[in-house]
């Protein structure tokens, strides 16, 4: 009889390690550690290797080891020994493992295996960086391998990760040491990757040559026929496949009765069946060589625990197959450019074409969008609806629209973030070029304000409001800056209009002299000319044109609000056409209007591509301005950077925080830590709150969702009872500490303008810098407060007084 081999007992599974990726051809897959029960996927997988790879492998000779041998590569201890594989359905394509070096802990040799029908395509690249990631949350900082001289591909993938590389002295073996701490060159071309890869899997999705619909119904006002339906009326150059066992043609296309039985394999598929039979329509797909399905299906996630575990099932199936996933429980995407005309979708209102692409989390919520943006004349670029997103995600789509040039507005409705992080890195690249407004159902919600703000997102409270300033960004240019000139013909709106100003961060223009002396000339002798400008109820389409060209011209104007009350229906037109006129003389210049009691006012503010936009109520016009205006003023700012900061040593924290439990750390401790990151904790704390300077707290809290949170506000009253305190998501660039510390209310306290010299503002945006990196380095922080902070005259620093941190659950920081 033969003996068993006898393994170890199987330590926990990292199931945190289990993530999606994308290789540079755009293929999707999925990637997770080795189990056990890949025992046998690894001998297939190792049989499949030429002679050519086994040799690169073992760097030289080809000697095939026997199946028990491959199958002990399956046990691994997650810890001192990893393994990743790639998946292509269910067989290994591609392996990576690490073993770390028992005399120097912080090292580990690393090899590689890709499957010859998988090399050139980005495996290596991938892998590298997943395993790199999972090395350093595992206390390893350097990757050592070996490879052939000749082993040309992988040589390529270590020099070009952006990681510090190293190599031994010129022979038949070249020896690597890969420093794998995420160097800026690193991220930076890990992001390049990801951006090229994301837009090459998202193109069968938004730009399919043919497209499949399964569960086409023959029965109209059913979803499986709208899509048939809407595809076909949208003019899709591509052909159109109705699924249906049971019929011989659906809207006039002809049907099939499975996927299998299609003439070619289409690009995409829409799934509208019942949730039970959905896994199969998907495995299908996968079989016929689909590259993107959509699953407007219902009966997932909203249903609880069980469907949520049935829907990232089908997201794992569909990644591991090549494929990419939208929904479920959306209702389709939308592509309006002239080569795609793509309307894969079940809503009865479909968007003209437009400059205005959007993602909606919320499957029923996209038909109030489509319908909203019908009536307000709003034109879509693109519209996804992307569902419960287990797949494809808002991340993915901002890359996409970030490149198309029909897209120059991008509108994201938000319930959650799946990856906030790569949110805020992918928005802040996005949003210098092209606006990005979102709506996000929380309110006391400091976290995703700051992540916001920081990443330049116009955020708007209600879908109104999204569209309201949409509206404006797609057709006029943002403001050069806050100052507006109000036109009106009538007081009572200009007085509604004057407060809104100021509540949206607007500031009412003073006019020159020579502007005040043109509106004299021009108007009634009864005109008001000072900011608001009084027209008086018997104005003429002439006076908004001369009133409306002086203002524009006046330096000191940056946008205009026209305000028109129609005293005779029948001057409407002419008002319009005069406001069309001066914005077309000076397009620089934004000019929004609202027609109070107007019907149809937004067919009279068009002329070819020049659009004014019209608001019910002025409010609203001051609201879209004031965004527009923060927005640009954002814009216009010198982007940040996440300094080197010097006086830093990583490794004694680590080292330090190596033998500690949960909970709270040592007061000693605490203070050595923060002294690794150059700020140094003072037994002063009888004497703060006497002499020059403010007290103040610096506080980091662990987000479930955000991460690291990280709060700055004066003691006291300022924090306590007016709730003065600015949050910013870590990590933080200069640009979001120097932001941070002067959005307090309180800001005219710290640089002077108020109660005397002020603070010395570098040095506390230094050790805000210095807080970020150090919970940034080390995660295993899960709390922080620094309290009081001494906030000395400039030139005098800083003092941190006390400082309590506390640690969350280790995780594999245990030693060799």
């Amino acid at each position: 009889m033969t003996r068993q081999p006898e393994y170890p007992e199987s330590p926990e599974y990292p199931e945190d390690l289990e993530q999606p990726g994308l290789v540079r051809t755009g293929r999707s897959t999925f990637i997770r550690p080795i189990r056990p029960d890949d025992a046998d996927r690894l001998v297939d997988f190792v049989g499949r290797l030429s002679r050519a790879t086994l040799a690169f492998r073992s760097l030289g000779p080809v000697v095939r080891a026997r199946d028990e041998v491959i199958r002990r590569g399956a046990h691994v201890d997650y810890l001192n020994e990893l393994a990743l594989v790639a998946l292509a359905g269910d067989d290994i394509v591609g392996l990576v493992r690490y073993l770390r070096d028992a005399e120097r802990p912080d090292h580990a040799e690393v090899t590689f295996t890709i499957r010859d029908d998988h090399q050139s395509e980005g495996f290596g690249r991938l892998l590298l960086e997943h395993i790199a990631a999972a090395a350093r949350d595992r206390g390893i900082r350097v990757l050592e391998a070996d490879l052939l001289t000749d082993n040309v591909r992988m040589i390529n993938v270590f020099l070009g990760s952006g990681y510090r590389v190293e190599t031994g002295p010129p022979g038949q073996i070249l020896h690597f040491d890969i420093a794998i701490d995420p160097q800026a060159e690193a991220v930076a071309r890990a992001e390049r990757r990801e951006h090229t890869a994301v837009r090459r899997s998202l193109r069968p999705l938004l730009e399919p040559r043919s497209v499949a619909v399964v569960g086409a119904n023959r029965s109209p006002l059913t979803i499986g026929h709208e899509i048939v339906a809407n595809l076909l009326r949208g003019g899709f150059p591509g052909s159109v496949f109705p699924v249906n066992p049971h019929a011989d043609e659906i809207a006039g296309a002809r049907a099939y009765p499975s996927i299998r039985e299609l003439p070619e394999p289409p690009d995409l598929v829409l799934v509208a069946v019942r949730a039970e039979a959905v896994p199969g329509v998907v495995r299908e797909c996968a079989e016929a060589g689909v590259k993107a399905v959509v699953v407007v299906s219902t009966g997932f996630g909203e249903t609880g625990p069980d469907g949520r575990a049935a829907e990232l099932e089908l997201a794992r199936f569909a990644r591991a197959s090549g494929m990419r996933l939208v929904g479920p429980n959306c209702m389709g995407v939308v592509n309006t450019s002239s080569g795609a005309r793509l309307a894969a979708t079940f809503s009865p209102a479909l968007p003209a074409p437009g400059r205005v692409a959007m993602s909606s989390q919320s499957g029923p919520l996209g038909l109030t969008v489509l319908d909203l943006a019908r009536r307000l004349r709003l034109g879509f670029s693109g519209f996804v609806s992307v569902g419960h997103s287990v797949d494809v995600s808002t991340n993915d789509l901002l890359q996409w629209w970030d490149e198309d040039p029909g897209t120059s507005v991008i509108l994201l409705h938000v319930e959650h973030f799946g990856d906030p992080r790569r949110f805020a890195r992918i928005a802040r690249r996005v949003a210098p070029r092209k606006p990005i407004v979102a709506v996000h159902p929380g309110h006391a919600d400091t976290a995703v304000d700051s992540l916001f703000a920081q990443s330049g997102v116009i955020r708007t409270r209600s879908l109104q409001e999204l569209f309201d300033v949409a509206l404006l960004l797609s057709h006029q240019p943002p403001p050069a800056g806050n100052r507006v000139a109000v036109l009106t013909n009538a007081g009572g709106p200009a007085a509604l209009t004057v407060g809104a100003c100021a509540a949206s961060g607007l500031r009412v223009a003073t006019l020159g002299d020579r502007t005040r002396q043109t509106l004299r000339s021009a108007l009634a002798p009864q005109a008001e000319v000072a900011n608001p400008v009084d027209l008086t109820p018997t104005a003429t389409a002439a006076h908004y044109r001369q009133a409306l060209d002086a203002v524009l011209a006046d330096d000191e104007v940056d946008a205009a609000i026209v305000l028109f009350m129609p005293p005779l229906a029948d001057k409407a037109d002419e008002v319009a056409s005069a406001i069309l006129d001066a914005a077309s003389a000076q397009p620089s210049k934004p000019v929004v209007t609202s027609f109070l009691g107007g019907a149809g006012v937004a067919d009279l503010l068009r002329r070819g591509e020049l659009v004014v936009p019209t608001y019910a109520f002025p409010e609203s016009a001051a609201a879209s301005l004031g965004h527009a205006a923060a927005y640009e003023a954002w814009r216009s700012r010198p982007a940040g950077f996440v300094p080197d900061l010097d006086g830093i040593d990583t490794e004694r924290a680590r080292a330090l925080l190596a033998g500690l439990s949960a909970g709270s750390v040592p007061a000693s401790v605490a203070r050595e830590l923060l002294g690794c990151y150059g700020i140094d904790v003072s037994d002063v704390s009888d004497e703060t709150g006497s002499g020059p300077g403010r007290d103040a707290f610096l506080r980091v809290d662990a987000d479930p969702v955000f991460g690291p949170v990280v709060a700055f506000g004066l003691t006291g009253d300022y924090a306590d009872l007016m709730a003065d305190v600015a949050y910013r998501v870590t990590p933080l660039s200069d640009r979001d500490a120097r932001e941070m510390i002067r959005s307090l209310r309180a800001a005219p306290l710290l640089d002077g303008r108020v109660g005397g010299r002020g603070v010395d503002l570098a040095a506390l945006e230094e050790t805000v810098l210095r807080i970020s990196a150090m919970v940034e380095d080390l995660p295993e922080i899960e709390a922080m407060d620094l309290r009081p902070v001494r906030l000395a005259p400039p030139g005098e620093g800083v003092a941190v007084t006390r400082a309590e941190i506390r640690l969350c659950e280790p995780k594999n920081r245990e030693a060799v």
